[in-house]
């Protein structure tokens, strides 16, 4: 089947679509505004998972599993949360459904199968699990409670796009329950800083670190901390958040402990989660025209051999010394594919790992068995070089790790061009429209400009740096004093 191909430059979006599509990651599903994710999309998340969940214990924290279900009263007990999600939950009303005898062969909901409470199908879990903690806590001794959830959130979503943006998707979402204030922002500042750590050094996307203003906040907390970063396109994306929910959800839920000095406390709360828009980050990070560019560390197949002969007796020498050589990669806990498929050539294969993304491509031939040499070709610059199978295993560890770091410094390159200071409204409009990036300005502090800007840019304060220098100055829009400069961009 031919694969459509369309140029990064030419139009993003239609790119973006047809490279998730081509590299066989995800699908429309016969769900409006659902995704499949195919198999090899799959995979990569499965890796996100586990570098994520590895981090997740490391610091203390457990996994467990609530309900998908939650019930309305339940999610209207913290009022700011609830409206907040209010406009993209779906309601499950009936339970049962039944044959329509005005149409046989349909199905119908049975009215009689009415529920007693309407259920909202979770588009985030603060409710049931707060709901439960009540249960879980009665004294300073049950705490600190730091648990996380892999799960699929509901949220109705009217414009969608594969991996960034569907009506379900997959995440985690942790929730932990503090003594003491302290302990919660503690909390929340340590998981912000798991997330930027995997963010660069697994999917080697640099991150800004930071706090958004209270118009972007999310619903329930006193605080949101998130991760930011530039995608080639130069809109922004925001990659993760980390919220201290102060003890907003614990009064909603009336949850208390003993303290040591035997006197009743409110407990103190957070929650963080990522979703599979990491994903979309990934593939708008690192990919070109000829399809996803993958770093090293989260590749389902680090290297891929593909063997090169014509007659059945090179066929058997070929093999049998790709074999030895996967071998000796595996030995190194490299993700090795030996691809034997006779049903496709070679110059096929090339193609389709290219436009899967895998960082390193190993061809070797009859000639190249006497020469002791094999033939590499690096995915992210490209660039192949015929090296001496002595010493193989070692010298394809530390090209992975260059690959690496390479697709790494290439994003920070780009991110740190795009970063533009700007110190009136006209400069302002003019980087938004003409070089994109995120535009460092100052703002008064006020969400009355900042929805103004909105209105009229559709630029978003995407984070007030948490590394910021104060500096006295002007708004860029009111010309009001402002004490620092706030990171603006246009955003997915």
């Amino acid at each position: 089947m031919e694969i459509k191909k369309v140029k990064r430059s030419e139009d993003y979006s239609a790119w973006y679509n047809n490279l998730v599509k081509n590299a066989d990651l995800a699908e429309h599903s016969a769900v409006k505004g659902c995704m499949v994710i195919k198999p090899y999309g799959y995979a990569i998340w499965e890796k996100m998972q586990a570098e994520l969940d590895r981090r997740f214990k490391e610091t203390g924290h457990q996994n467990a599993y609530f309900p998908l279900f939650v019930p309305k009263s339940l999610f209207e007990a913290e009022e700011k949360n609830a409206e907040g999600f209010a406009k993209e939950c779906a309601v499950v009303t009936h339970y049962r459904l039944k044959t329509d005898p005005a149409n046989p062969g349909k199905l119908m909901v049975d009215p009689e199968a009415k529920l007693e409470e309407e259920l909202v199908v979770r588009p985030t879990s603060e409710a049931i699990i707060w709901n439960t903690y009540r249960d879980w806590i009665q004294s300073y001794r049950d705490l600190p409670i730091l648990i996380n959830q892999w799960a699929n959130v509901v949220r109705w979503e009217m414009r969608t796009r594969l991996f960034l943006r569907t009506a379900e998707f997959l995440w985690q979402e942790g929730h932990t329950a503090h003594a003491t204030k302290e302990e919660a922002l503690a909390e929340t500042k340590q998981m912000l800083e798991v997330y930027a750590d995997f963010a660069e050094n697994v999917l080697a996307v640099p991150v800004i670190k930071g706090v958004k203003t209270e118009n972007e906040r999310f619903a329930g907390a006193d605080e949101t901390y998130c991760i930011e970063g530039l995608m080639q396109d130069g809109k922004a994306l925001q990659m993760g958040t980390s919220h201290f929910l102060g003890q907003n959800f614990a009064k909603a839920f009336e949850v208390k402990y003993v303290t040591k000095e035997n006197k009743q406390e409110y407990v103190w709360a957070t929650s963080w989660g990522v979703s599979t828009r990491l994903m979309g980050a990934l593939i708008m990070s690192h990919s070109d025209d000829e399809g996803l560019v993958l770093p090293p560390n989260l590749a389902p197949i680090q290297i891929v051999i593909v063997p090169i002969y014509r007659k059945d007796e090179e066929k058997v020498l070929v093999i049998e010394k790709a074999r030895a050589i996967q071998h000796l990669l595996k030995a190194k806990n490299i993700s090795v594919k030996l691809d034997d498929r006779d049903n496709m050539t070679p110059g096929f294969k090339f193609a389709e790992y290219e436009l899967k993304g895998v960082p390193v491509r190993i061809a070797i031939g009859p000639r190249d068995v006497q020469n002791g040499t094999v033939e590499v070709a690096r995915r992210d610059t490209k660039e192949k070089q015929v090296m001496s199978m002595i010493d193989l295993e070692h010298k394809m560890e530390h090209l992975l790790t260059q690959i690496q770091s390479n697709l790494y410094q290439r994003a920070l390159d780009f991110r740190d061009e795009h970063i533009t200071a700007v110190n009136s409204w006209e400069e302002f409009k003019n980087v938004l429209e003409n070089k994109t990036g995120f535009i460092s300005a100052h703002w008064d502090g006020t969400g009355e400009t900042e929805q103004k800007i909105k209105e009229e840019t559709k630029a978003t304060i995407r984070c007030i740096p948490l590394s910021n220098v104060h500096e006295a100055g002007t708004c860029v829009y009111s010309g009001k004093p402002s004490t620092q400069r706030v990171l603006f961009a246009k955003a997915y």
